[in-house]
């Protein structure tokens, strides 16, 4: 992903990698933050959408579902949505009760 992203960004400046520039400056140049960190925002404000859901909607019961007795494909598993957004909120040293606290920018 951090390929392509830093692959059109240099096609934007019309840069290519035989010119040298570290990704930071064209980065800079661009004004953009990386690919990494909007997908880290947009999966933390879905996360914190689908708390304010009461326990009964929808997309609440699917936490809920159980996978036991599913047998999985040979290799490394595959990461589960609750385990990213576990791995970002501790990044980023959040907790659950804050996605009760909404903030109306």
């Amino acid at each position: 992903m951090k390929v392509a992203e830093m692959r059109m960004l240099r096609w934007m400046c019309e840069h290519t990698t035989l010119d040298r520039i570290i990704n930071e400056v064209i980065r800079d140049k661009v004004g953009v933050t990386p690919i990494k960190d909007k997908m880290r925002e947009a999966r933390l404000r879905w996360f914190g959408h689908v708390r304010r859901r009461s326990t009964d909607a929808p997309v609440r019961r699917c936490e809920r579902l159980t996978l036991e007795g599913l047998r999985r494909g040979r290799g490394r598993p595959k990461k589960r949505w609750g385990e990213v957004i576990r791995q970002d909120m501790t990044q980023l040293q959040l907790t659950e009760d804050m996605t009760l606290d909404r903030k109306d920018d």
